[in-house]
């Protein structure tokens, strides 16, 4: 028997899972790959750094790098891992709900309606650091986000339903919904003042510059919640994987399932970008990754998480050092990987 098929059932109650020796194999392989890759992130920057300084800093408040690892470089880290880990997720369930591997976040309006609802609080408030007046200095550029988010979303959902959600459907209508947010934001960026809206650019193109704990906890949160209850629909979303007779006679309510399923898509996605922005082909890439490696029939949610917390963090390494001093939003160097990755999923569904 292929190693890929090698599965164990593990029972809960009335509850069972079947979990494949090659995906499980592929992820801890890919927790290993991310916490070396967090290590360098903390090692690696302006102040160079032996292990043995990263781990005083870590665990020793009198430490001189206690400062410079607590509060700069670990938040920064576990914020990428953390990113990277939500939008896979969303992307691995939106892809399998739409029956599409060029399906993620995107297409659901989550990141572009987030974009267009900071890029507004920018226009309106007048400094993308906060200012004094306006939803931005209200709010928040988080707040914002997760609030822009959720509008793209229902929006998008709203457009697509009818007498029930079809995923070929909610994939035309994400697409006509997202041109129309893109040309919405790019419009608003030209109406702001130039200085703000440069600033605000670095965070439209997602970037891990500056984060802290308060970025942290927001979506490690999400992700305490959401993982959970994501693995516990796991039987709805391989039974959303055939047609909506065969799902029925499985026993599945098709459109309770799907929109449950997609809220769980959108407010992972949701909350990810108000921590980073809108890092680019994570949520495209990762999913497909996941798949290939462990030879499974849908994108495994588990293991789409871990690569999506280790393309992230690997992208946010390169980003920080390629070019030093100078230091690129990590959406940038997602963007650059990801659209050879992107030309490969369409050359292959061509074929």
């Amino acid at each position: 028997m292929p190693t890929s098929e090698i599965a164990v059932s593990l029972r809960v109650g009335t509850l069972s899972w079947r979990l494949r020796l090659r995906g499980v194999a592929i992820t801890v392989f890919g927790l290993a790959v991310l916490a070396l890759l967090m290590a360098l992130n903390m090692r690696i920057g302006d102040i160079e750094m032996t292990v043995a300084e990263v781990i005083a800093g870590t665990f020793d408040q009198n430490s001189p790098a206690h400062f410079i690892i607590m509060e700069l470089r670990l938040p920064r880290a576990l914020t990428g891992a953390l990113v990277g880990a939500a939008l896979a997720l969303s992307g691995a369930i939106i892809q399998s709900i739409a029956r599409n591997p060029l399906a993620s976040p995107e297409i659901l309006g989550v990141t572009t309606g987030a974009s267009v609802m900071v890029v507004a609080g920018v226009v309106a408030s007048g400094s993308v650091y906060g200012g004094t007046s306006g939803l931005l200095a209200t709010l928040g550029i988080p707040a914002l986000s997760l609030l822009g988010g959720l509008i793209g979303a229902a929006v998008v959902y709203g457009l697509a339903w009818r007498r029930g959600l079809d995923g070929y459907r909610l994939v035309l209508v994400g697409i006509g919904v997202a041109a129309v947010f893109t040309n919405v934001k790019f419009w608003l960026l030209t109406v702001g003042d130039v200085n703000d809206t440069a600033r605000a650019m670095v965070w439209i193109s997602g970037s891990l510059n500056g984060r802290g704990w308060e970025h942290v906890m927001p979506t490690a949160l999400a992700l305490a919640v959401l993982v959970p209850l994501t693995l516990l629909g796991t039987r709805s979303l391989d039974a959303l994987r055939f047609s909506d007779d065969t799902v029925t006679s499985l026993g599945v309510r098709t459109n309770l399932a799907r929109a449950l399923m997609i809220l769980a898509a959108v407010l992972l996605a949701a909350v990810a970008t108000a921590s980073a922005g809108p890092i680019a082909f994570v949520a495209l890439a990762s999913p497909q990754i996941a798949l290939r490696l462990a030879r499974s029939g849908q994108p495994p949610l588990l293991c789409s998480a871990v690569i999506g917390g280790v393309l992230t963090t690997a992208a946010d390494l390169i980003a920080r050092t390629a070019f030093s001093p100078l230091e690129l939003p990590v959406g940038i160097v997602t963007a650059v990987l990801g659209a050879p990755y992107l030309i490969h999923l369409i050359w292959r569904a061509r074929k």
